[in-house]
């Protein structure tokens, strides 16, 4: 037997005497690794179940046979699995000695590798060290012959060789400070300073004598243009200070001119001269860039700097002129040197780039783009020398503001005068007085030129000065210009007229008729004439516009200013003013369209109603009452064409004002015989009267057009909701007393919101007597108490908690009269008293839902009471 085949059986025994156990965590490694589905590899595997798993019944022991010969495949193919592994088992010392010895050589040969670099790294490190010296020594000759040569140079003023040796000794001794402490070092370097110093001081003297007006006799080294050139290249390579303190000096002695000329003592010094100021410095300019243009480099920014300078002189003696001399400043004087600078301002910011300024390379680049603008473009945003003199007139803006502020009270004495002549609404064309849009439009011009001046506190200032203004042409124009009536004193002929109406009418059509128009001439209510209708409708849309423009003006001032100011800028107050002179008008039309209404219905509560005998055509009030909507309403309509809102508006608060008035004349009817009984053909033709009044009334917004416009629904459903209520109370007068309980009923059916005010005007037009009605009342009483308890019981299905009736004290209706009360007792109260309750609070007059009345007699919630107490105030609030 082979080794190999000993090894496997020697394995195979070890395997079947010992049983590997694994824990439970390496089972599902391996699990998870070697995924199957054999039963035979499940940890819990059991021979028994396995092989009734597999032969459940006699008749499978038919394939026992191919069941043994597959298990058998398996058996021997494990089997070769494991003499493969034992196999590689034996080979893998012999392959890991193999290894070991590979490793032992790859490690020699990078040993040999590390020792080879780092040989190379020091022979290196000791080339780069002998080059440092060499540089170092090369560095050291430089300086030291460079000192010398530069001494020479210096003392010749040949700027122009000096420039690349000063570059290059700069930059050595730069290289030399870690050497400081090495003496001859510190020496060599202390020397480098000295040569800038004494270059420094000699170049500014240089200059200086160069730009003397006389140089001195005993200087003779007076320079040229080009080698003031080559200093200021030999200055830009020295310390930053030293230039700083060359420019300053340099642009004093170029406005030294300036200073002198315009001192605050020569009278070209003054505002109105102030465009002197500006040319001076553009022909200055002009003259130094010609001559000396070329000696500065252009990153030095000479002009500019001239320029900036130029402006914080200027800015400076203007502020100190007009502080001693503002009693002279006016707002055109002002405004002339507020233009001049801005016009200059925007040339110079044109002209520069604004780098010494602090510009941002933005603003830079887009000045270099806009050195010629279109006439055309707009500006864009401020420029780079905005304000940079303009700043030191915005302490004397108050000048500008007070200025406006006259203007305006000028051109508001000119409205109001041009509010008082008749206003031609045919030629104008528009309802809308021009005077506003005037005012708008100074009020634009002021913004924008405010703006350009200041948008800070001037233009918050401006704001104020606008809301000032906005209630003065509220009240003086509009309100101002709003007819007035005076009361009428018509009270002998309105006397007259009602004396010819109260007699003997036994026919409508007839009688009423010959005297109903010698009333209205006779007891005429004063009214507006056309134009003043027009008028009124003028001042409406006018007041419209200026409500509307008001909003926009407070948006634009709110877009211009600071937002520090934003939040201070309000124009709610005038709004509110032109809204309130907007209701006024609709009120105006309103009262005067009712005055014309008045005698119409005056003549409807004189008609004998109980005589009349048939029932004809609709009467003459009505007739005059419709030809006073054909007369006025038009007028109206068309005027305010532009503002339908504000048509409908008036529609509505019309007839919410007319509808209660007529129901008021009728509830003072009399449609009663002298025997009780009920007119009928005198209820039918009310009836009729008031059909047709709601059929004028549905037609009143279109009354007169050609075009029949359909009204607003909302409008529609107030007509229809409050005439038919007027409908309803003629019905209820047409119905018999008697019985009174079927009247009552026949009541709250036809009016179920009625209250007992309303009730007893139904009982007078009825003509029933005191002493009745006050039965009616209480059986009305009883009747609508039943119905609401009903409509609560049923509310409150279910509420465990007891609901009692209050006892209910009534007394006479009427204002000022008194009588003795008439007292309904519950099953649990009983109350007597005598009071006097004032109409529409009857119901409360006995107690309080409150306090101990909260309570039943054993102690629980009489919280039903509560919700009793609503749904009556419903009804009798």
């Amino acid at each position: 037997m082979s080794d190999a085949a000993v090894a496997v059986e020697s394995e195979e025994r070890m395997v079947a005497n010992n049983k590997i156990h694994f824990s439970k965590e390496v089972k599902q490694v391996i699990d998870k690794v070697l995924k199957t589905d054999d039963p035979m590899d499940a940890p819990d595997f059991n021979t028994v179940d396995y092989i009734n798993q597999l032969f459940p019944n006699e008749q499978s022991l038919a394939g026992i046979d191919e069941t043994i010969q597959k298990m058998q495949c398996e058996v021997s193919l494990i089997d070769d699995n494991i003499r493969s592994v034992v196999r590689g088992q034996t080979n893998t010392g012999q392959d890991g000695q193999l290894a070991l010895c590979e490793a032992q050589k790859v490690i020699s040969s990078l040993f040999s590798h590390i020792i080879d670099v780092k040989t190379r790294a020091e022979r290196t490190e000791e080339m780069r060290n002998l080059t440092a010296a060499i540089t170092t020594l090369n560095h050291l000759h430089m300086l030291v012959g460079g000192i010398d040569s530069l001494n020479k140079l210096i003392e010749r003023r040949s700027y122009g060789e000096i420039l690349n040796p000063l570059q290059a000794i700069t930059e050595v001794n730069q290289h030399f400070q870690q050497f400081s402490d090495i003496e001859e070092i510190k020496n060599l370097s202390q020397s480098v300073d000295k040569i800038q110093v004494t270059l420094a001081q000699q170049i500014t003297e240089d200059f200086k004598e160069a730009f003397a007006a006389k140089p001195a006799a005993q200087n003779q080294h007076r320079l040229g243009l080009n080698q003031l050139a080559d200093a200021c290249k030999v200055m830009s390579v020295l310390d930053p200070k030293v230039k700083k303190e060359l420019l300053k000096w340099f642009i004093a002695q170029q406005l030294e001119e300036y200073t002198h000329l315009f001192h605050e003592n020569q009278d070209i010094a003054w505002l109105d001269k102030i465009d002197k100021r500006y040319a001076w410095l553009k022909r200055h300019l002009l003259d130094f860039e010609d001559k000396y243009g070329p000696v500065f480099p252009l990153d030095w920014e000479v002009s500019e700097r001239i320029t900036v300078e130029f402006c914080r002189q200027t800015r400076e003696q203007l502020a100190q002129i007009m502080s001693k001399r503002t009693n002279e400043i006016d707002v055109r004087l002002l405004l002339f040197a507020i233009n001049k600078t801005q016009a200059f301002e925007q040339l110079l910011s044109k002209r520069f780039t604004g780098v010494t300024l602090g510009a941002k390379p933005a603003e830079q680049a887009r000045v270099l783009t806009t050195e010629q603008p279109s006439a055309s473009d707009a500006p864009v945003g401020p420029t780079v020398f905005h304000d940079q003199i303009g700043q030191c007139f915005k302490s004397h803006l108050d000048i500008y503001i007070r200025s406006i502020d006259r203007n305006l009270a000028e051109l508001m004495d000119k409205f109001v005068e041009m509010s008082r002549e008749p206003y031609k609404f045919a030629e104008a064309k528009t309802t809308v007085y021009p005077s506003s849009g005037d005012l708008f439009v100074f009020y634009k011009k002021c913004m924008v030129q405010c703006n350009q001046l200041s948008n800070e506190q001037p233009m918050y200032d401006l704001a104020l000065v606008f809301k000032k203004y906005l209630r003065e042409y509220a009240s003086k124009v509009l309100e101002g210009s709003t007819p007035k009536l005076v009361p009428a004193t018509t009270g002998s002929s309105i006397g007259k007229s009602v004396s010819l109406l109260t007699r003997d009418m036994q026919n409508l059509s007839t009688a009423a008729g010959q005297v109903f128009h010698n009333f209205l001439k006779e007891g005429d209510t004063q009214r507006f004439s056309r134009d003043d209708l027009v008028r009124i409708c003028c001042v409406l849309t006018t007041g419209e516009y200026c409500l509307e423009t008001v909003q926009q003006l407070e948006d634009k001032l709110k877009e211009k200013v600071t937002s520090g100011y934003v939040s201070k800028i309000d124009m709610s107050e005038e709004k509110d003013v032109f809204h309130r002179i907007i209701s006024n008008c609709i009120q105006l039309l309103v009262q005067d369209l009712e005055a014309g209404c008045e005698a119409s219905l005056q003549a409807m509560s004189k008609v004998q109603w109980q005589h009349i005998n048939n029932v004809g055509d609709q009467s003459a009030f009505i007739s005059s009452l419709c030809g006073n909507f054909k007369q006025t309403v038009p007028t109206i309509r068309d005027t305010l064409a532009s503002s339908r809102k504000y048509f409908t508006q008036f529609c509505h608060r019309f007839v919410a004002a007319f509808i209660p008035k007529f129901i008021n004349v009728l509830y003072r009817c009399k449609l009663t015989l002298s025997d009780g009984s009920n007119n009928v053909l005198g209820c039918e033709q009310l009836l009729l009267d008031t059909h047709s009044l709601k059929t004028a009334l549905l037609e009143l917004p279109s009354v007169g057009s050609s075009v029949n416009r359909k009204a607003p629904t909302s409008y529609t459903k107030v007509v229809v909701k409050d005439m038919t209520r007027a409908e309803m109370i003629i019905k209820v007068v047409m119905t018999p007393v008697q019985p009174p309980a079927h009247f009552t009923q026949q009541v709250l059916k036809l009016l179920p919101d009625i209250t007992i005010a309303e009730y007893q005007k139904i009982l007078d037009m009825k003509a029933v007597k005191r002493v009745d009605q006050l039965q009616l009342i209480d059986l009305f009483k009883h009747t609508a108490s039943a119905a609401a308890v009903s409509g609560l019981i049923e509310a409150t299905t279910g509420d465990d908690e007891a609901t009692e009736v209050p006892a209910v004290t009534s007394g006479t209706i009427d204002e000022g009269e008194t009588s003795t009360g008439v007292t309904e007792s519950s099953a649990t109260t009983t109350t007597t008293a005598s009071t006097s309750t004032p109409k529409r609070a009857f119901i409360f007059s006995v107690g309080s839902f409150t306090g101990s009345a909260d309570r039943n007699a054993d102690g629980s919630s009489q919280t039903g009471i509560r919700k009793l107490e609503s749904l009556l105030k419903k009804r009798f609030p």
